[in-house]
């Protein structure tokens, strides 16, 4: 168990009212300062020798930083090759002693079929093959909505690669795969994109169960909602039982665990090996208000509805993790791969994340590397899929297939 502490100064611009409330969540010291003791979730991989499935092999597509193949990996099932188009996550993946045994490639899906893969193949000879990935999600993310481009959710959208993705399916007939992408792709103003994935999987001969997840009700320290297209020959009813609640679901279901407390994955981050090549501080236009912001709020806490004194923002205006900052112990809300000046997650100690710190809440182990500037580490980071949330995906479509 370590100890890890808040100085009042990082507090100390929270009105008193929301400040006293704030405190009564946490031990405070004889001189104001918050201490937590905290317990480090982390893990590691690289050294780490897996008795791998000798009945099941996986291709990894839109591999990005490797999220999905990590998940797949320690499932047991051997990542046979991975692709993606941009160079830096291609080499992010190469860079780990985990993946030693993976082709990593920098391709285009697009132009690629399943002869492509035919030397593997043949050279592995995998009893059963399940495909994993995730096409590009920006059709059909919550942040497309503001964007007035009329091809945004259709299939006219360069951006939108599924159709390519079960080119590859049509060709390579896997046993099973996963299709992963944001929880709102199942709006009804993306209906074309869900029909075609439908539409395809019924030409093909595949039966499909459709998992709508939030990561943090299975222990990961995120609030993130994902759906999952799991796809089998066979005939399939896949489920994840639900590991993790809040309090109010626990006191119904005392099954139930207590949401993940981000502080136990990042508390270790928090130091000046970590920080020290990181730009983390937020300075600007609103540099002053992200202090006055108590943890787990956003800036609806400077607003008229929350009783401020001094209101800043008219709630409703701002986007949703506008000067939104962590609570250590809440999971942290959603990582996203390009946020703009002024949205979070920031730190409670009103900076942003460093690398390490975004790595561990979407439970990428602690000795995982990464390729690349900041920008495109974090863009990596926050475009994949949670590792330890891909595991259990990654089980349950192996027991349909």
């Amino acid at each position: 168990m370590s100890t890890y502490k808040i100085e009042k100064q990082y507090f100390a611009n929270v009105t008193p009212h929301q400040r006293e409330a704030m405190l009564a969540a946490f031990e405070v010291d004889d001189k104001g300062d918050i201490v937590i003791p905290y317990e480090h979730k982390g893990y590691t991989v690289n050294d780490l020798q897996i008795d791998y499935r000798t009945d099941v092999k996986a291709i990894s597509m839109f591999s990005g930083a490797g999220g999905l193949d990590i998940g797949a990996q320690l499932a047991g099932v051997k990542v046979l090759s991975s692709l993606d188009i941009f160079e830096d996550s291609v080499e992010t993946i190469k860079r780990n002693p985990f993946f030693k045994d993976t082709l990593h490639e920098v391709g285009d899906i697009t132009k690629l079929n399943g002869s492509h893969y035919k030397e593997l193949l043949e050279k592995e000879k995998p009893e059963k093959l399940i495909i994993i990935g995730g096409p590009p999600c920006q059709p059909f993310s919550k942040a497309g909505y503001w964007v007035t481009n009329e091809k945004r959710n259709s299939s006219e959208d360069p951006r939108n690669l599924i159709v390519p993705y079960f080119k590859i399916i049509e060709d390579l007939q896997p046993d099973g795969f996963v299709l992963e992408n944001v929880e709102s792709i199942m709006h009804p103003s993306n209906k074309e994109a869900v029909d075609t994935i439908y539409e395809n999987m019924s030409r093909l001969g595949y039966k499909c169960s459709v998992l709508k997840i939030n990561a943090a009700e299975y222990g990961i320290p995120q609030k993130r909602k994902r759906v999952f297209f799991l796809a089998s020959k066979k005939d399939i009813n896949a489920s994840l039982q639900q590991t993790h609640g809040s309090e109010k679901e626990i006191l119904a279901n005392s099954n139930l665990l207590p949401y993940e407390r981000v502080i136990d994955w990042i508390g270790k981050f928090d130091a000046p090996e970590y920080c020290e090549e990181e730009k983390l501080a937020a300075e600007g236009k609103w540099e002053h208000e992200l202090t006055c912001i108590p943890f787990g709020k956003n800036y609806i806490a400077l607003t008229e509805r929350e009783n401020h004194p001094n209101p800043v923002f008219v709630a409703g205006k701002r986007y949703w993790l506008s000067l939104l900052k962590l609570h250590p112990f809440q999971p942290s809300w959603t990582i996203i791969a390009s946020p703009g000046h002024w949205e979070g997650p920031f730190h409670w100690k009103n900076r942003r994340l460093n690398i390490r710190e975004l790595a561990a809440i979407q439970t990428f182990p602690d000795d995982y590397v990464f390729y690349g500037s900041t920008y495109s580490q974090h863009k990596q980071i926050g475009n994949a899929v949670p590792p330890l949330l891909a595991k259990k995906v990654v089980e349950e479509l192996c027991r349909w297939i």
